[in-house]
């Protein structure tokens, strides 16, 4: 019984990290103490450390707002924006997916072709070039994270589709005379969701650290929006002296970023074992 819940015990650990961000998010009005984006100089002087009085827990920035707040409101900001762009790049690669691994020929050689047109550029520098075009916002973040993560989704779709469309019951319903809509959907997807889930685990994390270095480029939320990459960025000049401005924001992004990992590795775990047992999922 030990040996089982120790591999356990990561991904717990792991969902709980995650549980506890979502939670921050949902409940960041009752949860901060003030408003991130009110400034505190008439009780507590700018820049103050970790600690500074009892109501200021992770101290105030280079204007005298809570950091505390901020990283509560930060994770709503992070999490929302990283969930709707991994989703829309998700919609993007999937419906491509599909059509290159069920229809293949034409279809899948222009579909490949564009994927690899756009994972031929470096993902961040990409990243930059879309944001520096059509500017920084939330939505336009949504924009250059589909564009840059929909090819990859597309290649893993694809591969997957490609074995699924030579399986018995997918013949079996071309024979039915079903549409290819819904063998597609309602056939060829959930047999295809198993390692869907756990790169988007995966790319969920990498998404909120490009919002992360984006932030920190100066191209991510527009301010004064709560950002933990926006914050790194503030209070990268002033470092040295006062390293409480970077170290909770990077935390913030850090941990995040960890638990997600965590979960991943146990989904791919839990999808590993039915293989073994019974030979009938995908390999």
């Amino acid at each position: 019984m030990r040996r089982r819940m120790l591999p356990r015990l990561p991904v717990l650990f792991g969902a709980l990290i995650v549980l506890l961000w979502v939670l921050c998010a949902v409940l960041a009005p009752w949860l901060a103490p003030f408003d991130p984006l009110h400034s505190l100089q008439p009780l507590v002087p700018p820049l103050s450390d970790a600690g500074a009085g009892r109501m200021f827990w992770l101290g105030t920035d280079m204007l005298g707002r809570d950091i505390l707040s901020r990283l509560i409101f930060g994770a709503r900001a992070v999490i929302v924006w990283a969930g709707f762009a991994t989703a829309t790049a998700y919609v993007i690669g999937i419906a491509g997916g599909l059509v290159a691994g069920f229809y293949r020929g034409h279809a899948d050689r222009l579909l490949s072709f564009l994927a690899n047109v756009v994972l031929s550029f470096p993902v961040l520098v990409l990243y930059i070039l879309i944001i520096t075009k059509v500017g920084a916002s939330g939505f336009n973040i949504v924009l250059a994270v589909t564009f840059a993560s929909a090819p990859a989704i597309f290649r893993i779709v694809r591969a997957l589709a490609l074995d699924l469309r030579e399986r018995d019951f997918v013949l079996a319903a071309i024979s039915q005379g079903e549409t290819p809509l819904r063998i597609m959907v309602l056939d060829m997807l959930p047999n295809a969701a198993g390692p869907l889930i756990v790169d988007a685990c995966l790319r969920l994390g990498y998404t909120t650290i490009t919002i992360g270095v984006l932030g920190f480029l100066g191209l991510g939320l527009p301010p004064p929006t709560p950002d933990w990459g926006g914050m790194v960025n503030e209070g990268r000049p002033l470092a040295f002296a006062f390293p409480h401005l970077i170290l909770f924001p990077c935390i913030a992004i850090s941990s995040l970023m960890l638990g997600l990992s965590l979960l991943a590795d146990g989904l791919r775990d839990g999808e590993q074992r039915p293989l073994k047992s019974t030979g009938t999922n995908l390999p």
